[in-house]
């Protein structure tokens, strides 16, 4: 069917039920950012392939609403759809909830699958359409009954994380988190976080595509730890090491009536924002229920002394790879056929000679020339377009190994440039490497430091509309919250910057159908030194590879700027070079060479 086909469907079956508004989220019942192919519902509605946004589907209208990243994709694809695109965060444009507030009046009705939509935005649905006379109606999975052919729920093998790279046991990690709920007063804890569980239990999976998770629910009490997944995916020896641990294993679907059996006296912790509504709502109203972050969100986000030295040779490997695609472009470009396609796939090829390479962190953005404005661009065989030289080719990649999880972009000349594209591309990387320099005094979040990354784009009245930065998983979420760099106040995604947690640093630059620009490297924070104004604070580089010094104007940095570059690249020559063939090895001294 096509997209108009399966939206006609679809109000069919919303007639029936006398729904009038139907919300399409992209989340599973986990709240997860990537989610597998069973639940792409709002994809197979609208036709929409980014990762973030989410549809309202009206007798009379269809709408989708997503952000910056994704504007110029949206638009593309949307075309011809009926689908009209929501630019959220610009002016004029509603928020959903807005926008149904606005269109749902009296003895009206909003539809959803009560598994993807949180408990915390469930609750504010509810209150915003009381005042209207509207209703919800939860418990229908509608885009389910017209999908045909729909994708089974994945059942990936599980793995175990061996403390030699996770660092600290299983058994540890719930003895702390036990802890937590002493002092929190709570008899239980509901976790639904894929990632979250995976940290927890120290296991590794595959159900959601390049997102090493297991789907699965938690519920730990002071006795027991009751996991909630299909047994088919764990090996008898996993099960068995889980077992002397405490862990039980449960259906997975038989979570929601599990809930239903919590005494009435008892005290539960969960995250409303990260636990579905049909979840929440099984629990008994007399249970009382604390709303706050997960116990594991931030223990999580800051990596312990073995995940961050695994970290540094995991970017040691990663940037070896970088460094030998980053040669093979530029002395091929215009020499052999080259697609972004093919150039995805020769940068695997090098990734996988690594040893404990497992998978891609994310699908590889690698955009030529006009996509490289497209944020989040991801080659497909309908867009794939040849390399050639005459502008920019931007490579955001990552890669997942059992020393942790990279994710770096390079922007490289393919031939050569204009003057223009130099100079936004010496700003964006000043940019990066001041933020990367930054010393700050504990307790700074990243709304404090994210200006050093913009103020060269600033000062010429430019900006970048996507986050500066965002927290990365160990051997887990390439999207790990809640450090970040920001500039704008985003409730609970504004943590104090800790030591231990990994940031990335990646301004950019785009300008629509001509070019993009971005440079990205992860930093992880440390402690600097102790003074009578208390503990400052600085970053460590983790990723190791070169800029391309063809679309750097030294004459555009500043002596301290160009001394941060100098350093950096001295830094990339150490480390890397031992693992190169000789001609890449020259190559490389001449691309790190002192500006």
């Amino acid at each position: 069917m096509t997209v108009k086909e399966r939206i006609t469907a679809l109000r069919e079956v919303m007639a029936e039920k006398k729904i009038d508004a139907y919300l399409v989220p992209t989340d599973d019942f986990h709240a997860s950012e990537y989610v597998g192919e069973y639940f792409k519902c709002r994809k197979y509605i609208t036709g929409f392939t980014g990762s973030a946004g989410r549809a309202v589907i009206m007798q009379d209208m269809a709408g989708l609403w997503t952000d910056g990243r994704y504007f110029i994709q949206a638009a593309a694809q949307l075309e011809g759809t009926g689908v009209e695109l929501f630019k959220m965060g610009e002016p004029d444009v509603p928020t959903v909830h807005q926008f149904l507030e606005e269109k749902l009046g009296e003895g009206m009705c909003l539809g959803f699958d009560g598994r993807t939509v949180s408990a915390e935005e469930a609750d504010e649905l509810t209150e915003l359409l009381a005042k209207k006379g509207a209703t919800l109606q939860t418990d229908s999975d509608l885009v389910g009954e017209i999908w045909e052919d729909r994708p089974a729920l994945s059942c990936e093998p599980v793995m175990e994380l061996d403390v030699k790279w996770a660092g600290e046991s299983r058994a540890d990690k719930c003895a702390r988190i036990r802890k937590s709920m002493e002092e929190k007063g709570a008899d239980g804890f509901v976790l639904t976080s894929l990632d979250d569980i995976a940290w927890l239990l120290n296991i590794r999976g595959g159900d959601v595509h390049c997102c090493p998770v297991v789907l699965s629910y938690l519920v730990m009490t002071k006795t027991e730890i009751r996991l909630f997944a299909n047994e088919k995916a764990f090996s008898a020896s996993i099960l068995d090491a889980l077992s002397k641990d405490g862990v039980t294993i449960l259906p997975y679907d038989s979570i929601y009536e599990y809930v239903k059996t919590f005494e009435k006296d008892m005290t539960v912790l969960l995250c409303k924002k990260k636990a579905n509504c049909r979840l929440v709502n099984s629990i008994p109203k007399e249970v009382t229920i604390l709303d706050e972050a997960n116990l594991t969100f931030l223990p999580k986000s800051i990596k312990n002394p073995v995940e961050v030295e695994n970290e540094r040779i995991a970017h040691i490997k990663d940037g070896v790879a970088l460094t030998k695609f980053i040669c093979w472009l530029k002395k091929n470009v215009g020499k052999i056929p080259m697609t972004e396609l093919s150039a995805g796939e020769k940068l695997y090829s090098f990734r996988a000679q690594q040893e404990n390479f497992i998978d891609n962190s994310f699908d590889p953005i690698i955009s030529y020339g006009i996509h490289a404005a497209i944020n989040h661009y991801s080659a497909t065989p309908e867009t794939d377009i040849a390399i050639e030289p005459g502008n920019f080719l931007l490579a955001d990649t990552g890669g997942h190994y059992y020393e942790g999880t990279t994710d770096t972009t390079r922007t490289i000349v393919m031939g050569s440039v204009n003057d223009e594209q130099k100079k936004y591309f010496t700003a964006v990387l000043r940019g990066m490497l001041n933020l990367g320099n930054a010393k700050f005094r504990y307790g700074c979040t990243g709304v404090n430091l994210d200006y050093l990354a913009r103020s060269p784009l600033w000062e010429m009245g430019q900006d970048f509309n996507h986050g500066t930065g965002h927290g990365v998983g160990y051997l887990l979420n390439v999207h790990e919250g809640p450090n970040s760099f920001r500039w704008r106040i985003i409730q609970g995604d504004n943590a104090v910057l800790e030591e231990g947690m990994i940031t990335s640093d990646e301004p950019g630059y785009y300008v629509e159908n001509q070019y993009g620009i971005r440079h990205e490297n992860l930093l992880v924070c440390k402690k600097a030194e102790k003074t009578s104004f208390g503990q400052f604070m600085c970053f460590e580089h983790l990723t190791m590879v070169p800029f391309d010094l063809d679309a750097v104007v030294p004459e555009l940095m500043t002596v301290q700027e160009r001394a941060l570059l100098n350093n950096y690249h001295a830094q990339v020559y150490k480390k890397i070079s031992p693992y190169l063939e000789e001609e890449e090895k020259e190559w490389l001294k001449e691309a790190t060479r002192e500006i």
